[in-house]
């Protein structure tokens, strides 16, 4: 063992994680961030992805024509209904992977939201560049979008501690009509069917330039606590879920972009809520995000709390999941220590930034170590 992985199993064993749970939470633990080489320096926010424009057109049109109206015809997944078996039809398979026509197509009966009016699509400036954030107006449109652009249109069932889904590479025929358009204006004389393969070809590895990533984001409470759990008033409850999920989602986005990372993984899911609670509220509570984990009552787990959605996989051991709830417990408290102590010191988007960027270079179980903030406070001053 190195230095640093011989530190992480004593912080394992000191928690009495037996020797076969601490090679599986080493493994689980692993820091996949600070091993990306990253170009320096840096500039925040990040510039915007090259789908933007687009997605930025489609913003303009929906508050003339309504989010839904102008998706739809833009989005094909959107054409068709929640069905079972729907994503194995010749019809749904040729108009999402081969761009065919949905016209008279008796399968593309439309997507069916309870609230279409409602659906809203915003354009958040986030750390890690601009994002497209549609915001339908209930749970149930929620579950309908996700399943429609992550899960084929098939009906599978969506946790109800999930309120929040990153679409990423979804392949966009709509930008790819519009390159095609484009590519005939520019070749009017070698534009026929066989150099529209060709072209389309070369077009494949480029995925910037079909590829779209976006937010879908529900109105219900975080992580499916209510107002009355967290002792706040219902609206108040609502507009900091609201927030507290939009950045959690952003700081998972910020990782992709910067480490070509996004997990299921307990780690990140502890810095994602760091970053939406402090957004929301303006300092960090230990006590919240140990709720929005089912560890409100530590050590007892309530069965259903999100934790349990970052098991891993394979998925950890009872043992190592027990030692994993002691980590998450004791980090952010650390956290909150630290937050407390340095509030005025953090108050700058700058800041903010470093803070982040520190934390993606530390481990679980340096977070969870009473010597946290001289690990922090060194990585704070090497940013």
């Amino acid at each position: 063992m190195n230095n640093q992985t011989q530190f992480r199993a004593d912080v394992l064993a000191a928690y009495g994680a037996s020797s076969s749970e601490i090679d599986e939470l080493l493994a689980y633990n692993h820091n996949v961030f600070c091993q990306t080489k990253l170009k320096h320096p840096l500039t925040f926010p990040l510039p915007s992805e090259a789908h933007i424009n687009t997605w930025e057109e489609y913003a303009t049109a929906a508050k003339t024509l309504g989010a839904f109206a102008v998706l739809q015809q833009r989005l094909v997944q959107l054409q068709f209904p929640i069905l079972e078996g729907i994503s194995t039809t010749p019809a749904y398979r040729d108009a999402t992977r081969k761009g065919t026509s949905v016209d008279n197509l008796a399968e593309a009966t439309g997507l069916v939201l309870t609230q279409p009016e409602k659906l809203r699509l915003e354009i958040y400036p986030s750390l890690a560049g601009k994002i497209p954030v549609l915001l339908p107006g209930n749970r149930e449109d929620f579950v309908t979008l996700v399943q429609a652009l992550t899960q084929r249109n098939e009906p599978t069932e969506i946790p109800a501690s999930m309120g929040a889904c990153i679409v990423g590479g979804f392949n966009n025929w709509d930008r790819i009509h519009r390159y095609r358009q484009k590519w005939e204006q520019q070749n009017p004389h070698q534009c026929s069917k066989h150099d529209w393969t060709l072209e389309f070809q070369r077009l494949i590895p480029q995925k910037e330039l079909y590829q779209d990533r976006f937010i879908i984001l529900s109105n219900s409470p975080y992580s499916n606590i209510t107002a009355q759990e967290i002792g706040a008033e219902e609206t108040t409850w609502q507009n900091i879920s609201l927030k507290i999920r939009l950045e959690h989602e952003c700081t998972h986005y910020l990782t992709n972009r910067l480490f070509k990372s996004m997990r299921n993984n307990a780690f990140d899911e502890l810095i994602a809520d760091y970053r939406g609670i402090v957004a929301a509220i303006g300092y960090y509570r230990a006590d919240w995000f140990l709720h929005f984990m089912g560890l409100e009552s530590f050590p007892e787990y309530r069965e259903g709390g999100r934790l349990q959605n970052y098991r891993g996989q394979p998925p950890l051991s009872d043992g190592a999941f027990k030692v994993l709830q002691s980590l998450l417990q004791a980090a952010a408290f650390n956290l909150q220590r630290f937050d407390a102590e340095y509030i005025n010191d953090l108050e700058t988007p700058e800041c903010q930034i470093q803070l982040l960027c520190s934390l993606f270079c530390l481990t679980l179980e340096e977070l969870a170590d009473p010597g946290f903030n001289s690990f922090i406070k060194q990585l704070l001053q090497k940013v």
